[in-house]
């Protein structure tokens, strides 16, 4: 049975890639940690150890390739990244749909699927035509989406796409690994942790895409980012990227919680035969207290990056919504993007998706126990 040993990974990583510079040492303490709770907590199948080993090891693997390619090209750390435009919000509530409108504009530099899935080149692969990452990414997600079609209705899973930049930070090992399977000790160790080493080392990502799509003709003047993971390290990311502007969508938590614990109850049955449902309700439903009330107090004490997007606006009117948010950052939104937004905005119907259904009681939620635990978030922005 494959075993989840910290030192014999890290021994694998060096004799698959013949690399031996995993970069800035941080992720060790995270691994471990991650390695116990996996051995000890996650009721892992044998099907899904398999696969997260194989996880851990392109994590790995990755870490020393982007070391290696840092060494052989040092101008990379020369890439200029300007202050991003970050959108955050719990899961379903429009942050993919509101990324994917802004990433139409090629003014932004935006991560899809593939790049975020397989971020360092293949080897022999040229870096002006990355076709083996696209095409093994593509069929990755037809693979998930024929597995699992319930996927679809939660996450519209495209490999070309943008996507968030948590699959980059996975590689410090202080991330949301909750979303593999249940380990509580992983997840207490995390709350701890000083978080700053993964936020300096998605810069050092970025700067390594932003290369990337440099050698294939594309240039842009800033990122457009997305993750639910940022609320609960609010200030640490207005720290590490000086200027950022972050746009909060907004739905109530008594709607989003229910399916996002569905959405990990899903995911932790990709990896084990024994999930607890409720166990997925009662993770998801504290971890997001916790987020909202760290970023409201960020608001609380610098209110000037911040701008608001209610959920059904995004829905209903979101090129209404994208001018709005150009005028607050000061950018321009001129004809040619604008019909290109409105082209996919025609192409990526939400009706193309079966519907997502889930019994709140399932996940040992209810009503009336989401209204107490998000009373503050929901007075201040559910209206």
């Amino acid at each position: 049975m494959i075993r989840f040993d910290p030192d014999t990974l890290l021994a694998e990583a060096r004799a698959q890639t013949g690399l031996s510079d995993f970069g800035e040492p941080s992720f060790r303490e995270g691994l471990t940690v991650f390695c116990h709770a996996l051995e000890t907590e996650a009721q892992l199948s044998d099907f899904g150890r398999g696969l997260l080993h194989q996880k851990v090891m392109e994590l790995l693997t990755n870490r020393l390739g982007i070391e290696d390619w840092y060494r052989r090209h040092p101008e990379i750390d020369d890439e200029p990244l300007a202050a991003p435009l970050v959108i955050v919000g719990l899961p379903r509530t429009g942050t993919t749909h509101l990324q994917r409108i802004l990433a139409q504009d090629p003014q932004f530099y935006s991560m899809p699927w593939w790049e975020s899935r397989y971020p360092v080149p293949f080897p022999g692969e040229s870096l002006a035509e990355p076709i083996q990452r696209i095409e093994q990414a593509r069929a990755e997600v037809k693979v998930m989406v024929e597995a699992m079609p319930k996927l679809l209705s939660i996450h519209p899973m495209d490999a070309d796409e943008a996507d968030e930049e948590v699959m980059l930070m996975e590689h410090t090992f202080m991330a949301a690994l909750n979303t593999y399977a249940h380990i509580p000790s992983y997840m207490n160790w995390l709350a701890q942790v000083d978080e700053r080493p993964a936020y300096a080392y998605l810069k050092r990502m970025l700067k390594f895409l932003q290369w990337q799509k440099r050698q294939r003709g594309i240039t842009a003047s800033r990122w457009v980012l997305k993750a639910p993971h940022h609320l609960l390290r609010m200030k640490l990311l207005l720290d590490i990227f000086p200027g950022a502007r972050i746009i909060q969508t907004h739905r109530d938590p008594v709607d989003t919680i229910p399916s996002i614990a569905s959405f990990l109850d899903t995911l932790w049955r990709i990896y084990s035969n024994d999930v607890d449902p409720t166990a997925a309700g009662q993770e998801w439903s504290d971890l997001m207290a916790r987020a909202f009330r760290h970023t409201m107090h960020v608001r609380d004490q610098n209110p000037d990056p911040f701008f608001d997007v209610a959920f059904l606006d995004t829905v209903q009117k979101p090129l209404t919504v994208v001018r709005a948010i150009y005028t607050w950052a000061g950018l321009t939104l001129t004809p040619e993007v604008e019909q290109a937004m409105q082209h996919w905005l025609t192409t990526h119907t939400r009706n193309t998706r079966a519907a997502h259904e889930y019994d709140t009681s399932q996940f040992g939620l209810s009503d009336a126990q989401l209204k107490t635990l998000f009373a503050d978030y929901r007075a201040r922005h559910i209206h």
